[in-house]
């Protein structure tokens, strides 16, 4: 019966699409959906709105109101115009920036909201084609805007295609503009969107905002000095089909690099990911092309960005001579271990330096602030929460750098979201230091682990999709909620903290005390008595239930490295069967 009222409501939500509203196409594929048989694909597309969340929207592209369409596009923007033109009714003039990335409808989403902006008489700023996340945010800045949006799903499957939306700062929006946006984008109907408006208002942005990109990208050097000694290190990039494929390698000769590879078949830009499942760096096979490219030209480090080239992938050469993906968390730790020594030993360090970390981030990061007097944040997982840090900062202290495990790193405050253009020419730079000292990165990670302590890292997800899927991820962050492990990998645990609470309990004393968030989210996380660190949290982009494990180890030498790994993976692996994944 449930079932049943559910496609009832389902075909209702789906009629309303078929009148005049809509365009021919669209209706005609709702029919289709209708008049289909299986009833799936109909019930997913509209069995809900697609949430415009607090960093935007995402969502498979296709017809109905859970799906990623010009009028779920156009909702949003629409939506957006409206809390603008309410917070800002002051000014002359409201301005936005607008920038999209390499997705297959994404120009069209770009296009189609820069002519909703315009019909509510805001100045659009529109990128002439695809352009990297971290210039959007940048220009942004750089023309004084009041907002920004940019059309893209990050490094999900080609089906997708997403939304985000930015504030003046350059940083996606958070309180109180995240859920007072999302009031407005409440209200909208399909015919209150206004989506004529005048090409007047829209200016093209090109060339010359990538100079005024990439002149302060250059800034981001610590070393100009080794750069220009090991200028022909060997270099692999690859955009896998994205943004990065114009201004990652610009960048990386704007820093003095000369010997850059790319991957001819991956420069092609197109929504359809032809040489890859997923276009995600984070993933083996993303980067297989580019390792094997490595290979053959012997090269130093190869790196690849996602679609919008804000995520940063690296492979290195371990001490066998074999290519290996090194994870989000070594490649966040190479990142602040070097801005911190060559600060220091530039004799730039004031004392009011900081840096800001994820709380699902290998803890060791926090250790390599601690030990060199350098202040440390911790936020919630998205870079918007290193923004808020920074913005709240602004004049008052020094921010040097800040990561993600998911493969983000934000080395300057110039852009106030993950930024692949700078970390790949900062990273090639690290290479080069590294080179300097006959070290490769592989043998300056061991190094960092030798000196701070050694921690072995993992994340495995569980996918649901669809309605079941969301009802099934609820259910499985209830039952670690309501009933936590009493130990993991044979050791107790010793605190819990519940971010949706935001109770942090000690479990030995029994003190509880408040999480030093100023939000809640849907995270938990296990500490045991040994170190290690759990955290479970459902993705907030994909449908998916995340798991963080960090364990701790012991390393007297780089030649015990691969036992202190292979230890830490067994660890790993038994926990996750406790917890029965």
């Amino acid at each position: 019966m449930e079932n049943q009222e559910l496609l009832q409501q389902v075909i209702e939500r789906a009629k309303v699409w078929l009148s005049e509203i809509y365009d021919e196409n669209t209706r005609k594929e709702v029919q289709r959906l209708l008049d289909n048989e299986d009833k799936s694909e109909l019930i997913d597309s509209f069995y809900k709105e697609l949430e415009f969340g607090t960093g935007g929207l995402r969502g498979i592209m296709g017809v109905g109101l859970n799906r990623m369409n010009i009028y779920t596009v156009g909702a949003a923007t629409q939506g957006l115009c409206n809390y603008l033109k309410k917070n800002f009714a002051g000014l002359p003039e409201i301005k936005v920036a607008i920038g999209h990335d390499c997705r297959n409808n994404s120009r069209l989403f770009a296009e189609s909201s820069a002519k909703i902006f315009t019909a509510n008489g805001i100045r659009v700023f529109l990128f002439d084609d695809l352009r990297p996340t971290p210039e959007l945010s940048f220009a942004i800045r750089e023309l004084h805007c009041q907002s920004g949006i940019i059309l893209t799903a990050s490094h999900n499957p080609k089906e997708y295609n997403g939304y985000k939306a930015y504030w003046d700062d350059g940083s996606q929006v958070v309180a109180p503009h995240d859920v007072n946006i999302i009031e407005e984008v409440k209200k909208v109907k399909a015919e209150d969107i206004k989506f004529d408006g005048p090409d007047e208002l829209i200016t093209i942005l090109g060339d010359e905002m990538d100079r005024k990109f990439l002149a302060r990208v250059k800034t981001v050097s610590i070393s100009p000095d080794i750069v220009e000694k090991y200028k022909d290190l060997r270099i692999v990039y690859t955009p896998i089909h994205g943004t990065g494929v114009k201004l990652i390698p610009a960048a990386l000769r704007a820093f003095g690099f000369t010997n850059i590879y790319n991957v001819p078949e991956q420069d092609v830009v197109s929504g359809d990911f032809p040489t890859v499942v997923s276009p995600n760096p984070e993933e083996a096979a993303a980067m297989e092309m580019a390792i094997k490219k490595a290979v053959r030209v012997n090269a130093d480090v190869v790196m690849a960005s996602d679609p919008d080239a804000d995520r940063i992938g690296v492979a290195v050469k371990n001490d066998k001579g074999e290519y290996i993906i090194i994870n989000g968390n070594q490649t966040a730790l190479l990142f602040i271990y070097y801005i911190i020594t060559k600060m220091k030993e530039a004799g730039a360090m004031k004392g009011n330096e900081y840096i800001v970390k994820t709380i699902v981030t290998t803890e060791l990061i926090a250790e390599i602030a601690k030990q060199n007097d350098v202040e440390y944040f911790d936020v919630y997982t998205g870079f918007k929460f290193i923004a808020e840090v920074i913005r709240e900062l602004e004049g008052k202290k020094k921010y040097i750098g800040g990561g993600e495990e998911s493969f983000g790193f934000m080395p300057a405050d110039f852009v106030r979201d993950k930024d692949a253009v700078s970390s790949c020419a900062l990273m090639a730079e690290i290479a080069a230091w590294a080179k300097s000292q006959g070290k490769t990165l592989y043998e300056m990670l061991q190094d960092i682990y030798l000196e701070y302590g050694y921690s072995k890292e993992k994340m495995k997800y569980v996918v649901r999709k669809g309605k079941s899927g969301a009802d099934e991820i609820l259910q499985i962050m209830a039952k670690f909620r309501s009933n936590p492990p009493k130990s993991l990998g044979g050791s107790p645990l010793e605190t819990v903290k519940d971010y949706l609470s935001r109770v942090e309990k000690n479990l030995i004393s029994g003190e509880e005390k408040t999480v030093g968030q100023k939000s809640t989210s849907n995270v938990l996380q296990f500490f045991t008595q040994d170190g290690t660190k759990i955290s479970i949290r459902p993705s907030g982009t994909e449908p998916k239930i995340k798991f963080y494990f960090e364990v701790k180890g012991q390393l007297g030498s780089r030649a015990q490295f691969d036992e202190a790994e292979q230890k830490a993976e067994t660890k790993i692996d038994a926990i996750m069967d406790e917890l029965g994944l």
